[in-house]
């Protein structure tokens, strides 16, 4: 059950706009003092405090506890972003299933810049036709505003694409309209 302060959180991210609950990966290495990528209670606190986050040592505690679902003592990065994310009804979720699908021409499970090519037009882009990117360079850009901020790989998988969406899901309050817009932006 969500707590409180977990909303609170989530709130405070969001209010940085889509890239709010995506922009905590850096966050999240920011606060991974020791580089072991997972976080102890004493690196979230500070790093919470470090990041502008005004919560009291009690509700970081309690988020800590929320999110440490394998109650491990320690956060890793999903652990923290799937508490993080805004609960989503089935209909948004289905229609970005289905919007990765349409991505995800080889059906690997990944959209990666071969699935890219014929579904998204780069040679509009504003690098491209000032000629300072090539095709390519265009295409990784797009996947890497997907793509997780502390792995840009190239590939995306579908629940960085569902961690993408569900930020922009929180400030859209009805389902059609949210539904409408996906399925316009993917046809």
């Amino acid at each position: 059950m969500e707590t409180g302060a977990i909303v609170k959180l989530r709130a405070k991210c969001l209010e940085r706009g889509a890239s709010g609950i995506k922009g905590l990966a850096r966050f999240f290495r920011v606060m991974d003092d020791d580089r072991s990528k997972t976080l102890d209670l004493e690196e979230f606190v500070q790093g919470l405090r470090d990041a502008g986050v005004p919560l009291e040592r009690s509700e970081a505690q309690e988020i800590f506890a929320f999110c440490d679902k394998n109650r491990s003592g320690t956060l890793d990065f999903d652990e923290f972003l799937e508490a993080l994310r805004p609960p989503m009804s089935e209909a948004r979720k289905e229609v970005i299933r289905q919007a990765f699908q349409k991505l995800d021409r080889t059906g690997d499970g990944l959209v990666t810049v071969e699935d890219l090519r014929g579904v998204y037009n780069g040679r509009c882009h504003p690098k491209f036709k000032s000629g300072e990117w090539t095709e390519e360079q265009v295409f990784r850009s797009f996947l890497d505003s997907f793509d997780s901020p502390d792995d840009k790989d190239g590939k995306v998988t579908a629940e960085e694409f569902l961690n993408y969406y569900s930020a922009v899901s929180a400030s859209i309050d009805s389902d059609d309209y949210f539904v409408g817009m996906v399925k316009a932006a993917w046809k």
